[in-house]
């Protein structure tokens, strides 16, 4: 009944110490974007769009501090990550957000698959809700009415990942059989 896929998703743990020098090759990078595309999406809309951030410390830090405006301040809020992936998704779509949503199940779990760490950052809404995230969306080319779903930063860790914590009880609630 396992298989590798199914290994995988037990497997896949938040990374929070990134090797900010280890930049992930563009055939992975690619690999995983893919997966993203693939992801289910009601009524197959494909309202989520993927920008990439990389190799431009300017838009990063950009980013960094429109997080740590929205969260906590100080620190790098996306662990050093090399590459960060911000998930957006077109507000007219009344299910835009659980789209976005399993764009960014599929962007982490590509990664593992495929040996590259993750993690989910949140304040994507909040950073492009922003009178300034709009206008860097509008300086980055990217036209249209989207909300922030999620950034997905990626790279190699520098430690080894904590194992999975326990599930929780009652996390499966089965509906008794009517009789």
């Amino acid at each position: 009944m396992k298989n590798e896929a199914y290994e995988n998703l037990l497997r896949r743990r938040s990374c929070r110490c990134f090797d900010p020098d280890s930049q992930l090759d563009e055939e992975t990078l690619q690999a995983i974007l893919d997966a993203g595309t693939y992801a289910p999406s009601g009524g197959n809309r494909q309202s989520a769009v993927i920008l990439v951030l990389r190799d431009n410390p300017k838009a990063r830090e950009w980013l960094a501090g429109m997080n740590r405006k929205y969260g906590k301040p100080g620190g790098d809020p996306f662990y050093g990550a090399p590459t960060i992936l911000i998930v957006l998704a077109e507000r007219s779509n009344p299910n835009h957000v659980y789209d976005g949503a399993l764009v960014m199940g599929n962007l982490m779990n590509a990664a593992c698959a495929l040996g590259v760490d993750s993690i989910w950052i949140n304040r994507a809404r909040e950073t492009f809700d922003d009178a300034e995230g709009k206008a860097m969306l509008k300086e980055w080319g990217i036209a249209g009415d989207y909300e922030g779903i999620g950034h997905c930063a990626l790279g190699y860790r520098m430690a080894p990942l904590a194992p999975a914590a326990p599930r929780k009880d009652g996390y499966v609630i089965r509906i008794p059989k009517i009789e």
